[in-house]
């Protein structure tokens, strides 16, 4: 059972499609992990492009998706709570396999420093039992509150 649903998510993140890529939020210690699934289907738009007759997702879509799990763990966190929060940078990613059309993806994300308005967490996407993708993203999370 989830314990977040696309509602929930959009409830706290800005983004909404088509560049929401998560589904639902399978576990969340509050300021510490998370993880998150994104089901991958033919239906993606990018796909149209990227590409044609062999569609993969894109690397950087993947790396957009694991910023947007790591923004509803920080987000979630009391003293950031209607906030927005920024990929501030992306750390030594490494793409280990394709990521395909019927692939289930599985994002688990680590806090692993909070200072202020800013982190840094590690993150790893994962097909099955397969590593896809694996980075460290900085984040900052804007001071004002979001409309």
């Amino acid at each position: 059972m989830a314990v977040m649903n696309a509602k929930e998510i959009m409830d706290l993140i800005p983004n909404r499609y088509p560049i929401l890529f998560i589904d639902r939020v399978d576990e969340m210690v509050p300021d510490e992990s998370i993880v998150a699934t994104k089901n991958v289907t033919i239906n993606e738009q990018y796909f149209q492009g990227h590409f044609p007759g062999n569609p993969v997702m894109p690397g950087v879509l993947i790396i957009e998706s694991m910023a947007q799990v790591a923004s509803i763990l920080i987000l979630s966190s009391p003293a950031f709570e209607h906030k927005t929060a920024y990929l501030g940078s992306i750390k030594n990613a490494k793409f280990r396999r394709m990521v395909e059309p019927g692939d289930v993806l599985t994002f688990k994300v680590k806090m692993e420093k909070v200072r202020d308005h800013a982190g840094l967490v590690a993150c790893e996407a994962w097909v099955g039992d397969e590593k896809a993708c694996e980075t460290k993203l900085t984040f900052i999370v804007d001071e004002k509150e979001r409309e």
